[in-house]
């Protein structure tokens, strides 16, 4: 009979994945982009001029006086930061994203910040201002012909090069504190606190990893608000048919139309319980209205702008046809300069079948009348 053995006592096991040289480099890498955050001040409220009987205002988050131009700076700071203290960035090694555009202008902006290489993975129809900017702040750009490989092509390139595939599409409302700690929608509310309706009587998103929605939605539930938050949904995105029909798997065949944002799936960052409202806005719609836009600001900006807008004009003739009065608050998303050769063009819409007539007619007797329809 094989004499007894004592128990073995466990094996002690220690990993030490501390390196010096690396655990420096993050903690001057995780500085310079709250760096960044310090540097910028906060982004303005503007009031779009109404009919003073109307007793409604309107303001637009202007997001286009960002650093990187575009509402996406405050989610690329977030990913970054998010990215780095999980430890998937590391020095040397490239972070990919798939993009249709701006999250990769500011994102490449933060690669340079820290110095590592970017790859932004976007539609070959993406704006040709828009892919000078990526380049501009040292990011390359590959360029697939079907906005549906984005994904695909972002992971194939993350594991060829050893980098890091940020995938905004999943982590954006992940990264972003929406309890507060400066997010959109606690400095929404901090710049109304002074007006004649501190507490807007609805917000307007839209929507292009759903990350912001998500934000802006939670922390009005989180503060305890009366606040509702709309989404609006241009042509060919999925996003609002997933919403309506409670189905996470609907997909449209085709591409938005409107850059930024729609998207042919329903993205994991978007969360559908969060929000009070959708709304579908045509393509011809949110281009109208930011050539009216144009005339009452002073200024261009981006057609996911106009989306936005003209969802909350719809809010607002139905808060006219109910005898309401308060305020509304949407986003200006980026600016009009990027899409002179797009959006800004008669011949481009010409060639595409756009026609913003009936929808510029529309808005004209808005003013007038207080209806949309």
């Amino acid at each position: 009979m094989p004499a007894q053995r004592e128990p073995l006592e466990p094996l002690e096991l220690d990993v030490d994945r501390h390196d010096p040289a690396y655990r420096r480099w993050l903690r001057e890498a995780v500085g310079k982009v709250q760096s960044d955050a310090n540097r910028s001040a906060d982004t303005h409220l503007l009031a779009v001029p109404l009919p003073e009987a109307w007793g409604i205002d309107l303001y637009l988050k202007d997001e286009s006086t960002h650093p990187t131009g575009s509402l996406k700076h405050r989610l690329a700071r977030s990913l970054f930061l998010y990215a780095l203290c999980n430890g998937w960035i590391r020095p040397g090694r490239p972070v990919i994203e798939a993009s249709s555009g701006s999250t990769a202008v500011s994102e490449a902006y933060f690669a340079k910040l820290i110095g590592v290489p970017f790859v932004a993975v976007m539609a070959r129809t993406t704006s040709r201002a828009k892919i000078a900017l990526i380049e501009f702040h040292g990011g390359r750009c590959h360029l697939v012909d079907n906005p549906c490989e984005v994904y695909e092509a972002a992971t194939a390139l993350a594991a060829e090069t050893g980098g890091h595939y940020m995938d905004q599409f999943t982590y954006a409302e992940r990264a972003t504190d929406w309890r507060g700690n400066n997010n959109i929608a606690e400095s929404v509310f901090r710049q109304l606190a002074a007006e004649r309706h501190p507490e807007p009587a609805w917000i307007v998103a839209t929507a292009g990893t759903g990350g912001t929605s998500a934000t802006i939605a939670r922390y009005v539930h989180y503060t305890q608000r009366e606040t509702g938050v709309c989404v609006a949904d241009p042509e060919n995105s999925a996003f609002f048919g997933g919403w309506r029909t409670g189905d996470p798997g609907v997909t449209t065949d085709r591409g938005s139309r409107i850059e930024g944002i729609g998207r042919q799936r329903v993205e994991p960052s978007f969360v559908p319980g969060a929000v009070d409202r959708m709304m579908r806005v045509p393509d011809a719609a949110s281009i109208a209205t930011i050539r009216v836009l144009e005339r009452l600001l002073g200024r261009r900006t981006g057609a996911s702008t106009g989306t936005g807008t003209w969802a909350a004009f719809r809010i607002i003739a139905e808060m006219l046809a109910r005898g309401r009065r308060g305020s509304v608050v949407t986003l200006l998303c980026d600016p009009g300069e990027r899409y002179l050769d797009t959006y800004y063009s008669d011949e481009w819409l010409a060639e595409r079948g756009i026609d913003i007539t009936p929808y510029a007619d529309r808005l004209e007797r808005f003013w007038v009348t207080g209806s949309l329809d």
